[in-house]
């Protein structure tokens, strides 16, 4: 089997890299190892800058019809607000947070993928890549098993990426200590389904970020020790000791998972005909939900930029561009979240005191909160996903 692009993996990066090749005209293959897509994911958050770039390949409206959109990012030690971030005012036709999860933002690139003529090989596994001056060649297993040829191929296949590995491209970065606990939750919450709120307390750090679906809400918490399950009582600890003080009673839990944080960047976005995109490139701390839009800017990116190639308006040398703007925007990112992953995890009494304090006077400088809003929304890297 022969086609211009094969894509490893089919998570909300790869969909989107196949849906902007396909509009663009090009032909592409993209195999996943899953048998569907699953409802235990992770990213939940649009942000502003990145619904910009999807307005290319016209999801943006369906996925702000099937969100939630939310103006307020809060800072709260417990009951007490420390820092308000607001995005009503940002310079973007899309001046909110969209919450959603992943499963349905998946399901909405898949729909538009196939309505453009495109297809996944659910149930594919690469289990060997190899490139030459010409192209690539992979072995795929499973229900699509055989051997795939393509002029090149992108590796959206996560951490552990294939790719990367076949690439020979390193994965530079570490582990935070602590593990994370993940759950979906029906609950009455106090605060309602105004704002995304990140607790601060001195137990540890939560985060609490309404869902579309009434009373539902998305817990984030670190936490030295998670079970490999975690429960309701589990999650109601968080919320009890951590969470506004107040009586709340989580009502049902829709699902949980426990795990560690990395925070790493390829070395190199490229080698050869080889690419890394998502999760292969960079990983980092889900403080602020910068994971899968900083993958989703690299999938559109790198989508013009192998058009622009394959169909022949460029030659090969143009394929610098991604690495040259996608891995600065990632870094920038890593730097960002380690600081907010910093300030959540604080430990000693004095610094979370001295944190606290820097917060409120943040508050009251409004020029500063802007700019903590243009990070924090993707716009302070629009010139990163311009060719």
């Amino acid at each position: 089997m022969k086609t211009d692009v094969l894509i490893v993996g089919a998570g909300p990066t790869g969909l989107a890299l196949a849906l902007s090749l396909k509009k663009a005209g090009i032909d592409c293959i993209v195999v996943e190892r899953r048998l569907d897509i699953q409802n235990t994911s992770r990213a939940a958050v649009i942000h502003a800058h990145t619904l910009d770039v999807l307005e290319e390949l016209g999801v943006t409206r369906p996925l702000i019809e099937n969100g939630l959109k939310l103006t307020r990012f809060c800072m709260r030690d417990r009951s007490q607000k420390l820092l308000q971030l607001n995005f009503d005012k940002l310079p973007t036709g899309h001046p909110f947070l969209l919450m959603i999860p992943q499963d349905r933002t998946e399901r909405i690139l898949l729909e538009a993928l196939l309505e453009a003529g495109g297809a996944v090989f659910w149930g594919s596994a690469a289990e060997a890549i190899e490139q030459t001056p010409e192209g690539v060649t992979a072995r795929i297993a499973g229900t699509g098993s055989g051997i795939i040829q393509a002029r090149y191929a992108v590796g959206a296949d996560g951490m552990n990426s294939l790719v990367r590995q076949a690439a020979g491209i390193g994965f530079a970065g570490g582990t935070y200590e602590e593990s994370f606990i993940l759950a979906d939750v029906d609950i009455q919450w106090p605060l309602g389904q105004s704002e995304v709120s990140l607790f601060l307390s001195p137990e540890g750090m939560v985060v609490v970020a309404p869902l579309p679906q009434e009373n539902r809400y998305r817990i984030v918490a670190a936490v030295d020790v998670a079970s490999e399950h975690p429960q309701i009582a589990d999650i109601q600890t968080l919320i009890n000791t951590r969470g506004p003080e107040s009586d709340i009673e989580i009502r049902s839990m829709i699902w949980s998972s426990r795990f560690r944080v990395h925070h790493r960047v390829a070395e190199h976005y490229r080698e050869g005909r080889l690419f890394l995109m998502g999760d292969a490139a960079h990983v980092h701390s889900p403080a602020g939900g910068q994971g899968m839009n900083t993958g989703l800017v690299d999938a559109c990116f790198l989508g013009r930029i192998l058009a622009d190639v394959i169909s022949g308006r460029c030659d090969e040398r143009h394929l610098d561009r991604y690495e040259f703007k996608r891995k600065p925007a990632a870094e920038e990112v890593l730097r960002i979240t380690g600081r907010l992953m910093g300030m959540a995890t604080m430990q000693n009494i004095v610094k979370r005191r001295a944190r606290n304090i820097v917060l409120r006077i943040m508050d009251r400088l409004p020029p500063l909160k802007h700019k903590l809003e243009m990070n924090l929304s993707g716009l302070s890297r629009k010139h990163a996903a311009r060719i």
